[in-house]
């Protein structure tokens, strides 16, 4: 079960349910494979909705091995997710909100 105060969010691959989460590891990784500018970039572009498909496919990556799943970019590609790419824009959003909340909010 994914547990939202320790920054966990859920999400099913090809039908296995996996638990997610940026750890600063995590984190350094994302911010490795972003094509442009730092992670505070990277959530300003989820909240003003200019996100793209590489950022959705970078965050699930990062927050899957920081959660202990070794899947790659290419795997996921070809993954089904339930909920199809909304699902996982959701997901991604959510992992980022949670990675950056300060203790006592709400998210």
């Amino acid at each position: 079960m994914a547990n939202p105060w320790a920054g966990e969010v859920a999400l099913v691959i090809d039908g296995r349910r996996r638990v997610m989460k940026l750890t600063l590891g995590a984190l350094a990784e994302l911010e490795a494979a972003l094509a442009e500018g730092s992670l505070v970039d990277l959530v300003r572009r989820f909240e003003e909705g200019r996100f793209s498909t590489r950022d959705v496919m970078a965050v699930i990556v990062a927050g899957l091995r920081g959660g202990g799943v070794e899947l790659d970019a290419q795997a996921l590609r070809r993954a089904d997710i339930a909920g199809g790419p909304m699902a996982a824009v959701r997901a991604a959003a959510e992992l980022l909100a949670r990675a950056f909340m300060l203790p006592g909010e709400e998210g």
